[in-house]
């Protein structure tokens, strides 16, 4: 049994220990430097003033207009070409222009071009350089699936000194992306490293899935026959720990024995970042659930809400269906709105947020036995942020199942079963220790984070050398073994 350990753990950990220097070394980058995305703030800060001049028809017009009449959710928005009603339904999103109805998605660069500079002004961003380089599908930064309802995209540089690009879906118009040089490099040696991120790869989900969580489970196991095998080999020589190992290999031995907790954890949790519903659930809505909070509205009840009039410091106006009852939100600023309701959700004026009694009523329709919801504490050990900032977020607890929901826009930002909890920390936790202790202190969690990944980059240098030492050994004894001259009798 011990010397099947010690085969299979030195030939995985030949295969493997480039990939584990990788992931260590990739890691400490990736904490500094995130994934390019679009921040909330970022997207509203590049929204123009509303021309409600120019808006004649309404919000179930059009609906109809889109032809997605089984649609949750409309917004308007003002594009440099006009003001617009994006139209969102499941996995599929369409603007049509709020002055006649007519298809409003972007089929020409020059269009593309001027939302892209038009996005870039209102955030005083550079943009007279600007120019349209490519209208694509994929490429490295547009990978993720988060982006298939707006693909193809156009990707615009502003020629900027920050060598700023950004990204305008060929659907709606909206920007849904921005890149600057330094993110761009910073994660060609961070994320894309980490994850095994390559575009031609990543563009497949299904395959990369599988090729990563194969690759994630082989590093695991020959971390745990590397540490099963380094304690079968402590020695206790006069009341000290010792190792029959010399050299390299003693090295490797006390390293992984000082680093074995954190990189079996730190292993394990990146495996589980590819569980996706494998051993744990995803968090996701059932289908019926899915029914309840996705349920289109009659839309014919916005006659109501049109008849009151959109304020003229309004850049972004949002009719969402909540519980049956349809809302209108009017953003006005980072952390302002305003929301009007109709039917049972109808209000003496214009409030801010959804109350507590409001977001039952829901809740009650998703689970049986469902509490008062409350407040999200800053502090909450399962976090959940609302879209604008300083709305409230909502638990509603239900026996087992909780529901968080964003007082802002009625969204569910998480549900979480008991599963789900558990797999908050065996990953999120374990891989990026977001323990609530450190999370207040995070200078601590910046040195804990690089300090352990030095230790474990350490450690798997050292398996390098000894994985480099072993092949060429092997090959140099394959070769003599090749070259030497036949025995004879």
């Amino acid at each position: 049994m011990m010397g099947a350990i010690v085969l299979l753990h030195r030939w995985l950990g030949i295969a493997f220990c480039l990939l584990f220097a990788m992931w260590f070394a990739t890691g400490i980058v990736m904490h500094f430097v995130p994934f390019p995305l679009l921040t909330e703030t970022e997207r509203f800060s590049g929204l123009a003033a509303l021309d409600r001049a120019q808006v004649t028809i309404s919000a179930s017009d059009a609906v109809v207009a889109s032809g997605m009449t089984d649609s949750a959710r409309v917004r308007l928005i003002q594009r440099s070409n006009g003001p617009v009603y994006v139209v969102s339904g499941a996995s599929l999103a369409r603007a049509v222009r709020a002055s006649d109805g007519a298809d409003a998605s972007v089929t020409s660069a020059e269009l593309a071009l001027a939302l892209a500079q038009d996005h870039a002004r209102n955030r005083g961003l550079d943009a007279e350089g600007a120019t349209i380089l490519a209208h694509a599908d994929h490429d490295q930064w547009t990978v993720p699936n988060g982006f298939d309802r707006h693909r193809p995209l156009f990707r615009a540089a502003l020629g900027d000194a920050a060598g700023t690009e950004i990204y305008v879906s060929s659907h709606t118009g909206e920007i849904v992306l921005d890149t600057t040089r330094n993110e761009r490099g910073w994660n060609l040696a961070g994320s894309v490293l980490h994850w095994i991120y390559p575009t031609v790869l990543r563009s497949n989900w299904a395959l990369w899935d599988r090729v990563v969580w194969t690759l994630s489970l082989l590093a695991l196991i020959a971390a745990v026959l590397g540490a099963a095998l380094g304690i079968a080999r402590i020695r206790i020589r006069k009341r000290r720990i010792s190792s029959p190992y010399r050299g390299w290999h003693a090295l490797h031995h006390f390293i992984g024995l000082v680093a074995m907790v954190f990189v079996l954890s730190w292993i394990l949790s990146g495996w589980l970042s590819m569980d996706h519903g494998r051993l744990f659930s995803r968090g996701q809505l059932s289908a019926a659930e899915a029914g309840v909070t996705n349920a289109s509205p009659d839309w014919t009840t916005a006659a109501s809400l049109d008849r009151k009039p959109i304020p003229s410091a309004a850049r972004e106006v949002e009719w969402f269906a909540f519980n049956g009852n349809l809302y209108r939100r009017e953003r006005i600023g980072l952390g302002e709105q305003a929301l009007i309701g109709v039917g049972e959700a109808a209000r003496s004026g214009r409030t801010g947020f959804l109350n507590a009694r409001e977001v039952q009523g829901l809740t009650m329709r998703l689970a049986v036995g469902c509490d008062m919801p409350s407040v999200l504490a800053g502090d909450d050990d399962y976090p959940a942020q609302s879209i604008v900032l300083g709305a409230p977020v909502y638990r509603s607890r239900c026996g087992n199942l909780w529901f968080d929901i964003d007082g802002a826009n009625g969204s569910v930002l998480q549900r979480l079963d008991s599963s789900r909890r558990a797999y908050r920390w065996f990953y999120g936790a374990l891989h990026t220790l977001d323990f609530p202790v450190l999370l207040a202190r995070p200078r601590l969690r910046d040195i804990l984070i690089v300090g352990l990944c030095m230790l474990g980059l350490v450690f798997s240098a050292t398996g390098v050398v000894i994985g480099w030492r072993r092949l060429r050994s092997s090959v140099v004894a394959r070769v003599s073994s090749a070259n030497a001259p036949a025995g004879g009798g």
